[in-house]
């Protein structure tokens, strides 16, 4: 198994990331990811704010580790989009993989940007498109 540390040495400027808000959801979106389902994920810029951690930029690849911080994937980040919540699209959630359509997007972000107490019905949405790179 490779280490956070190597992971990140392979790709000049990477971060790495955790996906979700516990071991639950990140396993799931991870299988998603590894699976080629999901190739949009998206985060509320204050988010990324709270957090202290870099937004994503075009062309850069990071390193995606599970709940427990082992490197699972590489991704480079295709295209970077900010969006409203309350404009989001029916097709910028298909993408996603996780969701049945809008509505099922618009419960399931809101549930978890409040969880994060950074919900807002205008959050600007930092939705980031991404190719799978590298699995470790």
């Amino acid at each position: 198994m490779i280490s956070e540390k190597e992971a990140l040495a392979r790709y000049p400027g990477a971060v790495s990331f955790k996906y979700g808000d516990s071991s639950k959801l990140n396993a799931e979106i991870l299988a998603l990811v590894l699976a080629g389902t999901k190739t949009v994920t998206c985060d509320a810029v204050a988010g990324f704010e709270q957090r202290g951690e870099e937004t994503p930029t075009v062309g850069r690849t990071d390193v995606a580790l599970d709940w427990d911080g082992r490197p699972v994937a590489a991704v480079r980040t295709v295209a970077v989009d900010l969006i409203p919540f309350d404009q989001m699209s029916e097709d910028m959630v298909a993408d996603q993989g996780e969701f049945r359509d809008l509505a099922h997007w618009r419960n399931g972000y809101e549930a978890y940007l409040t969880r994060a107490e950074v919900f807002t019905p205008d959050a600007v949405m930092l939705v980031e498109r991404f190719e799978v790179v590298e699995r470790f």
